[in-house]
């Protein structure tokens, strides 16, 4: 039997990040960014209105200040629309009608903004004063030029692609969203919403394993439900492997002569099964393939791959992939059990921080908290037990961790009903009321 930690080292082995890209701002969004970005320029060029309003010399209308200044009339001379294509000069004794990012005129230090004034336009009235500088974006205030804004390794959001836009990148480098295949396997599965007959079951493993793929930020495409022919098998998968950075596969794991994964993928590159020390889970396979390039003009399946362990056993946006790609080291495989819940926990324990580690994440898990038990439970002797859950409380006033039904048994609706998954390590067979338990947190509440 594998531990989960020697089973999560090999994934993790295999899980190098999905070459960068250059790709349009737009399609950035989300993608971790693969190269330091540099302001060509400063940002602002030069100073510029933060308001819409009036520019002034601030002694010209007095400062502001518990006995405020008298009321003072000023001539507009001019209007400085945010189009202007340079500051205009400003005489003593006269305003400026600017727009907000509009160059400040020479020779005004303030800009007074509307609310203060009558709102002239041949003459305006300035109530209050103003102070030096006040309103003003100065040179420079977002970025100064040569200086390093973006630094390769973050995730791209909205902030940072303003900030792109604003210092003229049209393009970035980014580790592009890998693109994941999901293949759920068996004769008796049915798609939602179709009639089912005597004996079929609804897949709800392709439907909820594509979700967990684009809740991770990479893409999904779902194939299937696909029979237990083991020839349709393997000319669905020599199809999709040319055009996935990761195949997940679910289901077509029994024992005995309905093993149909396992008869497919156990001979191609470096594919392996074990029985995985956890609950739920078990029987579970990994690996990787590399794809010929004509694999599927021949309707078959040939390559080799690698997945070494090294010492990690503790441990949305463009798609990389297309028709031909082939990754170095190969294409990561996984197998998954057949059962929603154990097909879901063994995603969230194996398939998820993989996914982050070939999307170029840093932080690959889940967060994670340390809660006390307020239900005592059995746990199988050997095995790591994943324990659907709610997790409340504060940093301040600590966490309590209540198992969701009946830990001994796998239920779908304790797993819908849970915010965590309570973890109890293979050397525990008792857990009692009060005990610290490590707890995964699946949302946040």
């Amino acid at each position: 039997m594998r531990s989960v930690s020697d089973h999560l080292t090999a994934v993790l082995a295999a899980a190098r990040p999905v070459s960068p890209l250059d790709v349009v701002l737009a399609d950035s969004a989300g993608c971790i960014l693969a190269e330091d970005v540099t302001a060509p320029f400063d940002v602002p060029s030069w100073t510029v209105a933060g308001c819409d309003g009036y520019a002034v010399l601030a002694a010209d209308v007095g400062l502001p200040g518990p006995g405020r200044s008298p009321d003072v009339q000023l001539p507009v001379v001019h209007d400085a629309p945010v189009t202007s294509a340079g500051p205009l000069r400003l005489v003593p004794g006269t305003a400026i009608l600017v727009a907000a990012g509009a160059p400040l005129p020479h020779g005004a230090d303030a800009v007074v903004p509307m609310e203060r004034t009558d709102r002239g336009r041949a003459r305006v009235l300035v109530h209050g004063g103003a102070e030096p500088g006040e309103h003003l974006r100065p040179v420079a205030q977002d970025a100064t030029a040569g200086s390093v804004v973006l630094r390769s390794g973050i995730r791209l959001g909205a902030r940072h692609l303003a900030l792109a836009a604003a210092i003229g990148r049209g393009r970035l480098r980014v580790h592009p969203a890998p693109r994941v295949v999901v293949v759920s396997v068996g004769d008796e599965l049915v798609e939602p919403g179709r009639r089912r007959a005597d004996g079929g079951v609804f897949d709800a493993d392709g439907h909820a394993l594509a979700a967990a793929v684009k809740d991770t930020g990479a893409a999904a495409v779902r194939v299937g439900p696909v029979g237990d022919d083991r020839a349709a098998l393997r000319e669905i998968l020599a199809d999709q492997l040319v055009r996935a950075d990761l195949l997940v596969l679910t289901g077509g794991l029994s024992a005995g002569p309905w093993d149909t994964v396992t008869d497919v993928l156990a001979p191609l590159g470096s594919v392996r099964f074990d029985q995985i020390a956890m609950t739920p889970g078990r029987r579970q396979g990994f690996g990787t393939v590399r794809q010929d390039d004509d694999v599927a003009d021949r309707g078959g399946l040939h390559g080799q791959g690698s997945a070494h362990a090294t010492g990690l056993g503790s441990a949305p946006g463009p798609t990389a992939a297309g028709a031909g790609v082939d990754r170095p080291g190969g294409i990561p495989v996984f197998a998954l059990p057949g059962h929603p819940v154990a097909a879901i926990v063994s995603f969230e324990v194996f398939v998820r921080p993989a996914l982050r580690a070939m999307a170029g994440h840093t932080d690959l898990f889940r967060p994670s908290v340390r809660a006390a038990v307020t239900t005592p439970w059995a746990s199988p002797a050997g095995r790591r037990q994943f324990v659907p859950a709610t997790v409340s409380g504060s940093p301040t006033e600590g966490y309590l961790v209540t198992p969701v039904g009946d830990p001994s048994t796998v239920s779908l609706s304790a797993l819908a009903g849970a915010n965590a998954l309570a973890v109890v390590g293979e050397d525990t067979t008792l857990v009692r009321v009060g005990d610290p338990l490590v707890c995964l947190v699946l949302e946040v509440v």
